[in-house]
């Protein structure tokens, strides 16, 4: 009965993003920060704010993408939505499953995939940048590219994060940082300061 739920949903819920995204008046910023890795065949760590899942989605779709979706029931109907949009998983997150989400995007990396982090998933606390994406950035190299999402009009939900869904015609506006290396030497006071910056 579970499987049977999921699947419609991820069915579902793909229908309601593409037909919802298909409305928005898109403003991209900054976009080559990603895209020249994309034209060189390089890959890179996408890191994103949980509330803005839904609008940044469309963005890396059929790009080679994988994201590290939890455990947790609400991260099941995520990743049902997501692969559905052209997105790998892995599971884990750091409440969960943590050894083998860490071992999964490794290997994702190795085999030439782009990943995408949410490092204040999947319970919070909202805008914490926790330390899991610098370790997976020291560990396999990749620059880490920030991206960030907001809307002219849009939905909160009662969440920990009120989590964003942009109403239908909003102006969407999206918009990629500046690339960051964590080198293999990087102490804890470097770290530090590496969240620091990406989560200003």
């Amino acid at each position: 009965m579970n499987e049977a739920r999921f699947c419609t949903a991820g069915i579902l819920g793909r229908g309601l993003l593409e037909g919802l995204a298909a409305t928005w008046r898109l403003r991209v910023e900054s976009e080559d920060n990603w895209l020249r890795f994309q034209r060189e065949g390089k890959s890179v760590i996408l890191v994103l704010w949980h509330e803005q899942l839904l609008p940044l989605v469309p963005q890396v779709r059929d790009t080679g993408t994988v994201a590290l979706v939890s455990r947790h029931r609400d991260g099941e109907y995520i990743a049902r939505v997501i692969e559905r949009m052209g997105l790998g998983t892995v599971r884990g997150s750091s409440t969960h499953g943590g050894f083998q989400g860490l071992r999964g995007l490794i290997r994702a990396a190795r085999e030439g995939h782009n990943l995408a982090l949410t490092p204040d998933g999947p319970r919070g606390p909202a805008r914490s940048f926790k330390p899991g994406a610098l370790l997976v950035a020291q560990l396999t190299g990749l620059p880490i590219v920030p991206m960030a999402a907001g809307a002219s009009a849009a939905w909160h939900i009662e969440s920990w994060d009120r989590f964003m869904v942009p109403c239908p015609f909003a102006v969407v506006r999206v918009a990629y940082g500046e690339p960051c290396w964590v080198g293999r030497d990087a102490g804890r006071e470097t770290r530090e300061l590496i969240s620091q910056k990406l989560g200003a």
